[in-house]
C-alpha cells in the first residue's frame, strides 16, 4: 500500500465534500443545532406547565393551594370557571386543570374525605407523567400544614442523604446532549463514507479510479480517514465548544480517551457505510438502506432507553454493533470519568468489529470496483 496514494486520494474526498452544500449543512447542523435541540427541547422534568384552577369553595385553604403553585414548574395558575374547564382542555390551553368542589375547607373540618378533581391532558407526555405526582404532592402537603396550623416541618424516621453523582444539578438535558453527540457521529459515519463512494459512482470518477496505478484497499482506507476526520473534528468542536462552553456541561473524564474510542467507532461504522453503499446505486437508495440499519442502531444502543431495559435476547444481539459500545464508553469516560481500566473491554470490542466490519466491506468493495 502507497501511503502517498492514500493521502491524496483522501484529499480529493475532502475536496468533494467541501464542494457539496448539502453534507457540509448536514455536518453543521449535527454539531451546533442539534446539539443544543437535544438539550433544552428533551428535558425530562417539569417546566412551565400550564394550570387552571376551579375554586368553588372560594375559602383560605383553596387560595392557599392555589399560591402553592409557582414557576418554575408550573405558570400562574388561571382561575376559570367550571363551565370553561372542558373547553381549554380541549383547545389544548392548560395541561391541568384542577376542580376544588364547594365547602371543600368545611368537610375537611369536619373530618370528612372530600375530593379533589385532577384533568390530566395526556397528549403531554413529557409533563402528563411527572406534572400529576407534582399536583398530588403539593395539594397534600398544603392541606396537612393548614391542618396542623402552622407550616410544620415534620421529621422523618430515617434520614435520607441525597447524594447526586455525574450529574448534580439532575439536568437531563447534559444527557441528551452528549448522546445527541453519539448519535451524530454514527449517522454522519455512515452518510459520509456511503455518499463518498456513492459521488463517484454518480459522477463518473469511478471509471478513473480504476485505470490508475491504485488499489482498492488504498481507495477504502482513503474514504475512511478522510470522512472520519471530518467527524472527529466536529465532535471536538461540539463537546468543547457547544457542550462545555455553551451549555455548561463538565466533561468528567480524558477527551483523548474518548477521541480514541470516537475514532475506532468511526472506523467500524464507516465501513457499514461502505458496505452498504456497494449494494446502491444511488443516494436515495442508500438514504433508504441507511435508515432500516441506522434507526435500530440509535435506538437498541442505550443512547435513548437503557439496555438493562430490553429484552435479554436484543441486549446479546446489539453486542455485535459498534455503537453500543461506543455509548457505554462515551458515557463512563465523559460522565462518569473512567479511564482505561474501566472501558477496555468496550475498546476491545470495537476493536475487533471495526477489523470485521472493515474485512467484509474490502471485499465487497473490491467486487463493487469490478
Amino acid at each position: 500500500m502507497d501511503l502517498g496514494n492514500v493521502f491524496h486520494l483522501g484529499i480529493k474526498e475532502l475536496r468533494g465534500l467541501a464542494r457539496d452544500p448539502i453534507m457540509m449543512f448536514l455536518i453543521l447542523f449535527s454539531f451546533t443545532l442539534q446539539i443544543t435541540s437535544s438539550a433544552n427541547s428533551a428535558s425530562e422534568t417539569l417546566n412551565h406547565a400550564p394550570i387552571a384552577i376551579v375554586d368553588e369553595d372560594q375559602s383560605p385553604l383553596s387560595l392557599r393551594i392555589e399560591q402553592a403553585f409557582q414557576p418554575p414548574f408550573f405558570t400562574e395558575p388561571r382561575r376559570i370557571g367550571w363551565h370553561e374547564m372542558d373547553r381549554r382542555m380541549d383547545e389544548g390551553l392548560d395541561t391541568f386543570a384542577l376542580d376544588i368542589p364547594p365547602d371543600f375547607q368545611a368537610d375537611l373540618l369536619a373530618g370528612k374525605r372530600p375530593e379533589i378533581q385532577l384533568n390530566v391532558d395526556a397528549t403531554q407526555m413529557a409533563q402528563a407523567f411527572s406534572g400529576a405526582g407534582y399536583v398530588q404532592t403539593i395539594v397534600s402537603e398544603e392541606v396537612s400544614e393548614f391542618l396542623d396550623g402552622y407550616r410544620a416541618d415534620p421529621q422523618p424516621p430515617v434520614d435520607l442523604q441525597l447524594r447526586a453523582r455525574f450529574n448534580p444539578e439532575l439536568n437531563g438535558g447534559w444527557f441528551q446532549a452528549v448522546m445527541g453527540i453519539a448519535n451524530s457521529v454514527t449517522l454522519l459515519a455512515l452518510i459520509l463514507a456511503g455518499a463518498a463512494l456513492i459521488r463517484e459512482r454518480e459522477h463518473g470518477t469511478i471509471e478513473h479510479l480504476l485505470v490508475m496505478p491504485v488499489t482498492p484497499l488504498e481507495i477504502m482506507i482513503s474514504k475512511l480517514w478522510s470522512m472520519s476526520l471530518v467527524v472527529i473534528l466536529g465532535t471536538l468542536f461540539a463537546l468543547v465548544v457547544m457542550c462545555n462552553m455553551v451549555l455548561g456541561i463538565p466533561l468528567q473524564g480524558s477527551l483523548a480517551l474518548f477521541m480514541l474510542g470516537t475514532a475506532l467507532h468511526l472506523f467500524a461504522t464507516a465501513s457499514l457505510g461502505i458496505f452498504l453503499a456497494t449494494f446502491a446505486r444511488s443516494m436515495p437508495q442508500f438514504g433508504i438502506m441507511m435508515i432500516l440499519v441506522l434507526l435500530p442502531l440509535q435506538v437498541l444502543s442505550g443512547a435513548q432507553t437503557p439496555r438493562e431495559s430490553m429484552p435479554e435476547l436484543v441486549q446479546n444481539i446489539m453486542l455485535i454493533a459498534p455503537n453500543t459500545h461506543y455509548v457505554i464508553l462515551s458515557q463512563s469516560v465523559l460522565f462518569r470519568g473512567a479511564g482505561l481500566d474501566v472501558v477496555w473491554p468496550q475498546m476491545l470490542w470495537l476493536t475487533g468489529i471495526a477489523a470485521v466490519f472493515f474485512v467484509v466491506s474490502l471485499r465487497s468493495f473490491r467486487g463493487f470496483l469490478n
